[in-house]
């Protein structure tokens, strides 16, 4: 396979910068490591075809390098038209691993690469935000039949993988990842928190504390988002749907209310829901002058362009990342990144150590679809418990860190229904 002639990338001359950015995650990732070590000796997926569909950036491209490691001809693209950085693009092609992705390409071009990359016709598949799979059910059904099955990362995913399975037209297994512990408990909590922060500030430049700061979506990436922001000093307004989670968020400390009434408040607004039109324009004409909008949800529906650009008389960029919109009364809004995810259209994504264990997760759910997609049935399913523990034992192992073991003694005592 020539890589260099069949991918679509911006600039082959930017690979060496691709190539530190890879090799200072791959420090960074030991569990990851430990993975590639056992593919490597195995090879679980000799001779087959793997097509990824991610957040194209340093983290993402080890993933796909280690599962390269493990016999398969991998084939990569973006999930979103923000987040793929074109040097990390180059490397992966020099690494032989085939490349359709640029950075901000138009929608055409976004879904030309989706395309291009399951006529490749894959065994397996790694998915984000369930385009790939969603390609597959409908318009290129004739690439259907050589797949055995897959793994998808985040929750818009697996809403539209069970929307699929619940119509009963899913026809093939994947794997949630998004739902099991060393994912959710880690990856959406304390990577999102941070990372969403990280792109909100490198991108305005401007103080958080003592500011007000309303979170829609109070669900594990919400609750990180929340939990960053009041260490920044924030005031924190959560909005939810849910009457047990907005029970949690004032437990928690923090004041709850629907969002036409937050959105009087905040100075900034993070949605982290999954959902369309958590933010339109009732919500707009009530907002303070200087309002700083940004979503981390998969799609760039949260925030409503459409009402937004209607209510404005004038829009502009004022800064890389911020679009300004100017409305009818003359207050100012500010838009992040284009209402995309704006931990990784505005800046790197997750900490390494954190996509580490939910990468790991990846890699192994993939091996285990491969060794059982004949047995499992076409339906979603969770990553099987003992994996999980295997990912969080890795991860303790390589932070020297031991734990307790129960006795004979103390398992008896739990299986039993004597004292």
């Amino acid at each position: 396979m020539n890589t260099v002639s069949e991918s679509i990338v911006k600039d082959m001359a930017l690979a060496h910068n691709g190539h530190l950015k890879i090799d200072w995650v791959k420090e960074h990732m030991p569990v990851l490591n430990r993975i590639r070590e056992r593919f490597e000796q195995e090879k679980p997926f000799a001779g087959l075809k793997v097509a990824i569909s991610l957040h194209l950036e340093a983290k993402t491209a080890y993933l796909a390098k280690v599962v390269q490691a493990g016999g398969a001809e991998v084939t990569i693209t973006g999930s979103n038209p923000l987040s793929t950085q074109d040097d990390i693009c180059a490397a992966l092609v020099e690494d032989g691993i085939r490349v359709f992705a640029k950075y901000n390409p138009d929608p055409a071009e976004y879904k030309e690469h989706l395309i291009k990359t399951l006529e490749t016709r894959p065994d397996l598949i790694i998915d984000d935000g369930g385009d790939l799979i969603t390609i597959l059910h409908s318009e290129r059904r004739d690439l259907l039949s050589q797949v055995r099955g897959g793994a998808e990362e985040t929750t818009t995913g697996i809403l539209r993988l069970k929307a699929l399975e619940k119509e009963g037209k899913l026809e093939f297994p994947m794997v949630a990842v998004n739902d099991a512990f060393c994912k959710y408990l880690f990856d959406n909590r304390y990577g999102t928190g941070q990372s969403v922060w990280d792109g909100i500030n490198r991108t305005t430049n401007l103080v958080v504390a003592g500011k007000t700061v309303v979170v829609a979506g109070y669900g594990w990436c919400g609750k990180g988002v929340a939990m960053r922001a009041k260490g920044l000093g924030a005031k924190v307004i959560v909005t939810e749907i849910d009457p047990i989670k907005a029970v949690e968020a004032y437990m928690d400390g923090f004041e709850v209310m629907p969002m036409l009434e937050a959105a009087k408040h905040g100075d900034y607004f993070v949605t982290v829901t999954g959902n369309r039109d958590i933010i339109s324009k009732e919500h707009f004409a009530v907002m303070k002058d200087g309002a700083i909008l940004s979503n981390a949800g998969h799609f760039d529906v949260e925030v409503n362009k459409v009402d937004l650009n209607a209510m404005s008389t004038s829009s502009r960029i004022v800064r890389k990342d911020i679009e300004e919109f100017v409305l009818a009364d003359g207050r100012k809004v500010y838009l992040l990144a284009e209402g995309r995810l704006v931990n990784l259209a505005a800046g790197d994504g997750h900490p390494a150590e954190i996509m580490d264990m939910t990468f790991a997760l990846q890699a192994v759910s993939l091996a285990y679809v491969n060794e059982q997609y004949q047995n499992i049935g076409k339906t979603v399913l969770n990553v099987p418990f003992e994996l999980d523990q295997m990912v969080a034992q890795y991860k303790l192992e390589a932070l020297n860190i031991g734990i307790d073991k129960l006795t004979s003694e103390q398992k008896s005592y739990l299986e039993s229904w004597v004292e």
